[in-house]
């Protein structure tokens, strides 16, 4: 019986749920020849790396996290998510192809909790790699798109990069005073300040007030609930935590890999399982 196997390529990788989630939908579907590794690659070998997965290896395809979403690029044939984005997080080796799911995975949990794109103002916090897939995709769901960011030129060089990348002109940068000020009906956190172990910090400045009554996606998913999540909530809006992103994110990659649709609820609960466990 031939295996497919698939995992993570990072460093490091130890922290990641992912095979959690995928090993738990490969069972869940009865696909018993398919396994998901972790693979832990230094950044000096990217190159050789792909190349030992995909000849020798026999890797059907890889997820690739931090630092290497970049790097992988000049070796795949990205398309156009990918391209747009300047980073790709799914390989398929098969065809030597790559995009970047965390568009997919943002959009996908939005839509699954109600949450409406279409006409709708959306402020985004950050000027990574995780706000540019998400200016992308709420552009394309057709929110009209804000970006705040607490180094102003590094939120201007991400929309000059979308400008030319992804032809993304309606999206803009507020500062982050100017923005409180704002009625958007959804903010979203694509910063990492707040994550586990850092659990007291947060991306709103405390001298200023969160709006009142918005929606919050936070990306953040440990801790289930960050100190912006509680904020939102002390001023009468909805929080959201981010592991659904992540699942999603993995059940795009699913279906690439395996042709099959993933068993969403499935991987949520692994994933959850995951996290309980590292507490």
């Amino acid at each position: 019986m031939r295996e497919y196997r698939v995992g993570v390529m990072g460093w490091p990788v130890e922290h990641s749920i992912s095979p959690a989630m995928h090993n738990a939908a490969f069972a869940a579907l009865g696909l018993k020849d398919w396994r998901y590794d972790l693979l832990p690659i230094q950044p000096d070998i990217v190159r050789q790396s792909l190349s030992i997965l995909r000849d020798e290896g026999g890797y059907t395809g890889v997820n690739v996290t931090v630092p290497h979403k970049q790097a992988v690029m000049p070796y795949v044939k990205p398309d156009e998510i990918a391209r747009a984005l300047g980073a790709a997080n799914t390989i398929d080796f098969r065809n030597n192809s790559a995009t970047n799911t965390d568009v997919a995975g943002l959009v996908d949990d939005l839509t699954a909790n109600g949450v409406k794109l279409n006409g709708e103002s959306v402020l985004i916090i950050g000027a990574g790699g995780a706000a540019r897939a998400a200016v992308y995709g709420l552009v394309h769901a057709g929110a009209k798109v804000n970006i705040t960011n607490r180094t102003a030129e590094r939120a201007q060089i991400m929309l000059a990069d979308l400008t030319l990348s992804a032809g993304i002109r309606s999206a803009q940068f507020k500062p982050m005073a100017e923005a409180a000020q704002d009625d958007f009906s959804l903010v979203i956190n694509c910063t990492p300040v707040g994550m586990w172990p850092n659990v007291e910090n947060s991306p709103w400045p405390d001298d200023l007030d969160f709006p009142a009554g918005v929606t919050l996606y936070d990306m953040i998913y440990r801790p289930e609930r960050t100190q912006l999540m509680e904020t939102c909530e002390s001023r009468g809006g909805r929080a959201i935590g981010g592991l659904g992103m992540l699942v999603r994110q993995g059940a795009a990659a699913f279906k690439i890999w395996t042709g099959k649709d993933a068993p969403v609820d499935v991987m949520f609960d692994a994933a959850q399982a995951a996290l309980s466990a590292k507490k």
